[in-house]
């Protein structure tokens, strides 16, 4: 898997400076004004940094925006970053500042300079989010090793390990929604989840007849098709009191043919991605037991493969769920709520939770309506739901409320079963969202993410490079944080 890179917080050494051998990033006020380790960088480059600040060029920047000189003079430097930032900056401006600084990071030590800063662990972990790099297949392997120190006014105030908690489940979703199927399969995808019982969660793996037993049949009917066994894992981290937990749920579809509905050749490939929502629940429960989080979570994900097979299920079959409702299948490419309504259901009958949380890349409908810049957010509770866009606005995660009503009910009525898993083309998004909360107890807060959108990208972000982003895995942290910890 991959792994952050060193990260270490030291004091601010002037004399240092000068050897440095790797590239070093300085932070300057939007104003000019030069800092002591300023004056130091200034004195070394016989005042072409001043100059540099006085210009029109560096007044004309935004804040966040960076220069990078080659080789100054003066300096055993690569070459010295010059990044205009306040020391007041915000938080998002602050880490995207940081994700310019990784994105600049290749293979070589890095010395931050950044004094003061009032977010500086959002700076870091914009860097280190950035730097990721997924080559587990590339067999002329792309080095990104190479330690970062930041030195600060106040080294005692700044957790590296708090930083790299998060980078680490972020980094552990990129990882499993960037495989490639023929790796990540169902039974791999559980051997990997199992390595979390190291870091202190328990985890347990119900195989088929188990599922059976439970009477997880909608979940067993999108992976009959498949040669890869389906499960549900579930983790447990408890590291609260006596409370119930807080549930999230996730959609883990190792690959999605469309089943007997299958989908156009075109694209097929990026279905790897279809377990995303399982990916960011996984992501989730690794950064809670690295931080010790003193709140109970359980984490359950639905793993299974939808493929085209004589024993596949076909348009038209009707399957019943673990909650005893019958679900007429009008589409096998609507899979994931088939999914998903079991687990759900699962999770509220063994567990009680406080509240539940779903994820998954459910429809192209969601990114229709809201491209691949906002999560599309569906609830029965507006204090979860606010609770959760507060949270999401602050790690700086785009999502947005969708609504629910009786009305879109009827698009699923069926003539021969409780339900249709379909609802047409009108409000796809929507109809799909109305499906899963008939799986949903009215005591039970829930919310229903559909991250299709962004959960996996064409084109680089901020703090990502193309690929998997780990969307919601701050979001979901920073709810706990507020929320639910002791």
């Amino acid at each position: 898997m991959t792994s952050p890179v060193s990260l270490e917080i030291a004091e601010i050494d002037l004399d240092a400076i000068a050897g440095f051998e790797g590239r070093v990033v300085l932070i300057c006020e939007p104003d000019g004004k030069l800092s002591q380790p300023a004056r130091r960088v200034n004195r070394l480059t016989k005042g072409a940094l001043e100059r540099f600040l006085g210009s029109e060029r560096f007044s004309n920047m935004k804040e966040g925006d960076v220069i990078d000189i080659a080789y100054p003079t003066g300096m055993a430097a690569l070459s010295l970053q010059v990044i205009k930032l306040s020391r007041r900056a915000p938080k998002s401006v602050a880490r995207k500042a940081g994700g310019t600084i990784g994105k600049w990071k290749y293979n070589k030590d890095l010395l931050v300079i950044a004094g003061a800063l009032k977010e500086v662990e959002d700076l870091l972990l914009g860097l280190v989010l950035r730097v990721y790099a997924f080559t587990a297949h590339l067999t002329a392997e792309e080095k990104t090793e190479g330690a970062v120190t930041a030195m600060v006014s106040k080294p005692d105030d700044v957790s590296p390990d708090a930083i790299l908690a998060l980078a680490e489940g972020v980094f552990f979703t990129r990882d499993l929604v960037n495989e490639p199927s023929n790796i990540l399969t169902t039974t791999e995808f559980a051997n990997r989840l199992q390595g979390l019982s190291d870091l202190g969660v328990e985890v347990e793996v119900l195989e088929e007849a188990d599922l059976e037993k439970l009477g997880m049949r909608t979940l067993l009917a999108v992976g009959q098709g498949s040669a890869s066994p389906s499960k549900v894992v579930v983790m447990q981290w408890k590291g609260g009191g006596k409370e119930a937990p807080f549930a999230l749920v996730g959609k883990g579809v190792v690959f999605d043919t469309g089943g007997i509905s299958l989908k156009p050749a075109a694209g097929m490939e990026d279905m790897t991605m279809d377990m995303g929502g399982a990916g960011t629940v996984s992501g989730v429960m690794k950064t809670l037991a690295l931080r010790k989080a003193k709140a109970n979570v359980v984490g359950l994900v639905g793993l299974v493969e939808n493929m085209p097979d004589g024993k596949a299920q076909r348009p038209g079959d009707v399957v019943k769920s673990m909650k005893g409702d019958t679900v007429e299948v009008i589409n096998t490419d609507a899979e994931g709520r088939l999914v998903l309504c079991d687990v759900l259901w699962y999770a509220q009958e063994r567990f009680k939770p406080v509240g539940m949380i779903n994820l998954a890349t459910l429809t192209g409908a969601i990114i229709i309506g809201l491209g691949h810049e906002m999560a599309g957010v569906f609830s029965n509770n507006d204090e979860l739901a606010d609770a959760f866009l507060t949270a999401a606005k602050t790690e700086g995660e785009g999502a947005w409320r969708m609504p629910l009503g009786e009305g879109y009910d009827k698009l699923l009525k069926s003539s021969v079963a409780d339900m249709k898993n379909v609802g047409g083309r009108p409000a796809g998004s929507i109809t799909a969202a109305q499906f899963l909360k008939r799986f949903v107890k009215d005591d039970v807060p829930w919310i229903h993410l559909d991250i299709a959108g962004v959960a996996s990208l064409k084109s680089p972000t901020d703090l990502a490079p193309k690929g998997a982003t780990g969307w919601g895995v701050l979001a979901l942290n920073r709810l706990i944080v507020d929320g639910y910890e002791a």
